[in-house]
């Protein structure tokens, strides 16, 4: 008997929506980046709040700068990790599209890293934009991709603490 598809039926655990979360997630990032682009030269940093700063910084590394200075070849590398990591996570959206809170994890980081993905291949570095401080402390500059990959890894860590918890 042949199995029918749910790629389309959101009802039945299908995966057009998550692609569509992470459709959404996608042009928001990079909307805000084209933005930071067109307004703001490398450096340049507006005050909104006692804690918070919109900047525009470069990243030629990954997650806090990891690699940036490494010469180069961190361009490329990333950009892989990152496509290789949209492609399985595409798979697996297939797979589990019914699982919701796992699903909603992997649109949120499938989303992210495609944006990063972007920024990679079109300027050689990810442009970071959003600065949170506290008292001279200043956490490293990010973007909405890395807030949504962020928010899908918690969300990956809160769906295994919970599945985990059910099997019990």
């Amino acid at each position: 008997m042949a199995r029918k598809s749910t790629f389309g039926n959101p009802s039945s655990g299908g995966m057009l929506q998550w692609l569509g979360l992470a459709a959404i997630l996608l042009i928001v990032d990079q909307l805000t980046k084209v933005m930071i682009l067109g307004y703001y030269q490398l450096g340049d940093s507006t005050y909104v709040t006692n804690f918070f700063n919109v900047v525009r910084v470069h990243n030629s590394g990954a997650a806090f700068s990891f690699l940036a200075g490494a010469g180069g070849w961190q361009r490329w590398f990333f950009t892989i990790i990152g496509v290789v990591a949209a492609i399985v996570i595409v798979w697996m959206l297939k797979n589990h599209g019914g699982q919701k809170l796992f699903a909603f994890a992997l649109a949120c980081i499938l989303g992210g890293a495609i944006g990063n993905v972007i920024d990679r291949v079109m300027y050689g570095y990810v442009v970071d934009f959003l600065d949170f401080h506290w008292a001279g402390w200043h956490f490293p500059a990010f973007n909405v991709a890395d807030a949504a990959i962020s928010i899908g890894a918690a969300s990956l860590i809160l769906d295994e603490l919970l599945r985990v918890r059910r099997s019990r």
